[in-house]
């Protein structure tokens, strides 16, 4: 039915897949990329909920980080005018809620001053009587400022603009979430299914007009940078400007990626086949299925992100290699056969390759269909894409070129084969490698297997998220800035909640803090008037609960902890309730519980900003550790300083574990890196074992799926080992080169077993059956395996050195792929003599 159906109505098949093709290219103006935080963490990470919880808890919402570094002293008066200036355009931006520097910080320590001056007449930099060189060492010293907001330069400063929490989004995403968690538990009502369906689709829009207006914010930030640019060294940091960068490279990547495989593409066909028919023909068959694909997406609203957006580069590019097996199969159908007719030739040739380009395209589609268990948005989404992809590709294969050879002049047969002479294709070489040489081929092959155990073993998934950029963009260079010179840049943040039930606390009050009774050292030190302690103590009547972090008690349990933290090589700022503890003792001697108590009413906002607010969650008894990571740091191991820290934690007699919880992008991040170790065993795993059933189905013997499976698991293991020796290390991107790797080298297995079972049934020779088959099959699976080759080489294009490293590491495989196919392969089956004769 099939080959009646391209033979007999080949219009009517073109003119089909046309009109699906535009009504699928109809819904591309609704494409969409997705460059969110939330694309980039685990799928069902419980620690993203609770990050999300901790963020609505203490409203810190994103924020965006502008450096600066003057070309005249920083604390000169042209300089902080123009840092003022700067400021106060980025104040103007809409979405931006409020901006921190150096200009409005209060200072405590310039001098130091009582309690009660810092409450009445809060001063900054700016205040006309105020010493700039006493200013400049509290920026550098005091615990409030020191590495957060003057670099140890004393030169680089930055601006912190504080965007407005986004109260609806995150309501919207922890009702979808929850209402998702509940239905893979145990399923939801009717109603229930409704909603979820409701908040679904409210979310995705809302985000879309959110990350819009993100994405329109961060160009406002630089267009207003740009004007500085002359006077000072300026950088723009933080993940809403990531995010933004992430969807320029994405859509440069579509554009650089796609012209470069086409191009390539039609030179390739050009050279290899020297006939018009044959480059435009799989032209339009590659194109037909990005574009259906690209359409259908968009009609989905499937978002692609960074990782997914490479399916376009690889469908044309696996499309192709479908193609070329067919066209260089009908190829020698026509010099085999000069005689036959349009109708006899499109048919043998659809006949003959159905069963094994069925079976290359099935294996490949296992092996993208297995990044589905992968965890990782990200990558469950590229896996699907391609999963689909794949099957269109081989739809329109299968369609397009018997149909348009149909509708075309009969093909001529090659020159060679009309003067009888036919040139020895390069593949010959390898046929002669095995048979003169094959014991060369096994002992390079056990030597690539041990090197490829051992740079297993040294695989690692530890990376630095600023090297994924090139080292001459604003990222990279605002990044190690804000790394190096003004505290860290991964956050890490540890909530503590005081449960009076478990918490049973008596420390020593000591160091400057006066517990014993709150006549003793009030007025003396404080300095604070009566004035205003009724009305406190109408505030504080709720119960000594919602007050437990600010007492002597309480500050001194952070300050055990703080302490411990700071002292960790890694880490870099650390801000929590015990700078507070530090400033009583260096301003004021000494607090005592009362004191904490008026202070927590009485401080001014711009105090209580910076030294209770973001560390204080009274409602929930909790307090947080604010701190950042040198993402810089030499040998940086994100999970061994969580665990090391965890481990403080556990054997602190002063804490209970339970009530300890740590959040923050770095507890997000470390969590999807340590699931890849397990990601790729479990998709290794499921791809040999869906890969091995089908050569068992495919060839009926258990004996020829061994020897099918061997070469590719060589070649997966290779480029993992390469990866582990050369220090590489595992991450969203290269997590899926081995599966891909299995997928897209299986099919020169299938090809290549398929012929020359063929071959070796005309003589019984298996040697005569080995060069056959490597003059003909070997052709068209050099042919692809170049092409794949070198269209994967095109990815160095891209400004995301992971697609680079990606490239690069599954055009290695695939050469791996094809060698195991040319040489390991045809020995085995020289030594195993697995086929049946008769």
């Amino acid at each position: 039915m099939y080959v009646s159906l391209v033979t007999c109505y080949p219009k009517t098949v073109l003119t089909v897949i046309a009109a699906i093709t535009v009504a699928l290219a109809v819904g591309l103006p609704n494409f969409k990329l997705d460059a969110s935080a939330d694309s980039l963490t685990l799928e069902n990470d419980r620690d993203l909920d609770f990050f999300r919880e901790v963020s609505k808890h203490y409203q810190s919402g994103d924020f965006l980080v502008v450096t600066y570094n003057p070309k005249v002293d920083l604390f000169s008066d042209q300089a902080l005018n123009t840092l003022g200036q700067l400021k106060q355009d980025l104040l103007e931006i809409p979405g931006v809620a409020g901006a921190n520097s150096i200009l409005d910080v209060p200072l405590l320590y310039s001098p130091k001053r009582g309690l009660a001056d810092i409450v009445k007449k809060p001063r900054t930099l700016l205040s006309p009587d105020v010493d700039r060189e006493l200013a400049k060492q509290e920026f550098l010293t005091s615990p409030i400022y020191k590495d957060l907001i003057l670099g140890p330069d004393g030169q680089t400063t930055a601006i912190q603009l504080n965007l407005a929490y986004d109260a609806k989004y995150i309501e919207l995403v922890q009702e979808r979430d929850g209402l998702r968690a509940k239905r893979n538990r145990g399923g939801l009502s009717e109603q229930e299914a409704l909603r979820l369906e409701a908040v679904s689709a409210e979310f995705l829009d809302y985000r879309t007009k959110a990350d819009a207006r993100a994405r329109d914010r961060v160009e406002q930030v630089r267009n207003v940078v740009a004007k500085y640019k002359d006077e000072a060294q300026i950088y723009v940091g933080g993940v809403s400007m990531i995010a933004a960068d992430m969807i320029q490279f994405i859509k440069n990547d579509l554009v650089v990626f796609g012209t470069a495989v086409l191009l390539f593409m039609a030179i390739t066909l050009a050279v290899i086949f020297r006939a018009k028919r044959f480059v435009v023909i799989p032209m339009i068959s590659c194109v037909t299925a990005v574009v259906m694909m690209l359409g259908y997406v968009s009609w989905l609203d499937w978002r692609l992100t960074v990782i997914s957006s490479n399916f376009v580069a690889l469908l044309l590019i696996i499309s192709l290699a479908i193609i070329i097996h067919l066209v260089v199969r009908y190829r020698e159908y026509v010099d085999a056969n000069p005689d036959w007719n349009r109708h006899q030739l499109v048919a043998a040739t659809v006949k003959f390759m159905a069963r094994p380009c069925f079976y290359t395209a099935l294996t490949t589609i296992v092996a993208f269909a297995s990044l589905v268990v992968s965890g990782i948005r990200p990558v469950i989404d590229f896996g699907w894409m391609m999963t689909i992809g794949l099957v269109v590709a081989l739809i329109l294969g299968f369609l397009i070129l018997p149909s348009a050879l149909m509708l075309m002049p009969k093909d001529k047969p090659s020159a060679a084969a009309n003067s009888g002479e036919d040139h020895e294709p390069l593949t010959m070489i390898f046929s002669r490698i095995v048979e003169n040489h094959g014991g060369v081929v096994l002992f390079g092959s056990v030597v690539v297997a041990v090197m490829s155990a051992w740079g297993i073993s040294r695989l690692q998934v530890e990376n630095r998220f600023v090297d994924y950029f090139h080292d001459s963009t604003e990222i990279y260079k605002g990044l190690s800035l804000i790394d190096q010179q003004l505290g860290g840049t991964t956050s890490l943040d540890i909530v503590v909640t005081y449960n009076p039930e478990e918490d049973r606390v008596e420390l020593a009050v000591d160091d400057g803090f006066d517990g014993e009774g709150f006549d003793d050292g009030f007025e003396s030190d404080s300095g604070f008037e009566d004035e205003g302690f009724d009305d406190f103590s109408d505030n504080s009547a709720k119960g000594s609960k919602d007050t437990f972090w600010l007492t002597v008690a309480g500050l001194k349990k952070i300050t055990l902890l703080h302490d411990y933290l700071e002292m960790q090589p890694e880490i870099g700022k650390v801000n929590s309730l015990a700078i507070l503890y530090q400033v009583g003792k260096d301003i004021n001697g000494g607090l005592n519980d009362f004191e904490l108590a008026v202070m927590q009413r009485k401080l001014p906002p711009e105090v209580a900003g910076v030294l209770i607010n973001p560390y204080l969650y009274p409602a929930g008894d909790q307090t947080r550790i604010s701190l950042r990571i040198h993402d810089t740091f030499p040998g940086l191991n994100r999970s061994e300083l969580v665990e090391r820290i965890k481990k403080h934690v556990d054997e602190s007699p002063d804490f209970n574990a339970d009530n300890v919880s740590f959040t923050g992008l770095l507890v997000l991040y470390n969590n999807m890196l340590q699931s890849l170790f397990s990601s790729q065993i479990v998709t290794l795993g499921a791809v040999f074992f869906a890969i091995m059933l089908m050569f068992v189905v495919l060839f009926r013997s258990l004996k020829i799926a061994l020897v099918a499976i061997f070469p590719n698991i060589l070649a997966a293991f290779s480029v993992l080992g390469a990866m582990g020796l050369i220090g590489l290390p595992l991450d969203m991107m290269t997590i899926t080169v081995a599966a891909i790797t299995v997928g897209i080298g299986v099919d020169d297995t299938i090809h290549y077993i398929h012929r020359f079972k063929e071959e070796v049934r005309v003589d019984g020779d298996y040697v005569a059956a080995m060069h056959r088959s490597h003059h003909s099959i070997g052709r068209a699976m050099y042919y692809t395996s170049i092409i794949i080759i070198f269209g994967f080489g095109i990815m160095v294009l891209s400004e995301f050195i992971p697609t680079i490293y990606f490239g690069l590491l599954t055009g290695l495989a695939m050469f791996s792929a094809l060698m195991g196919a040319l040489l390991l392969l045809p020995k085995l089956i020289l030594m195993v003599k697995p086929f049946k004769l008769n």
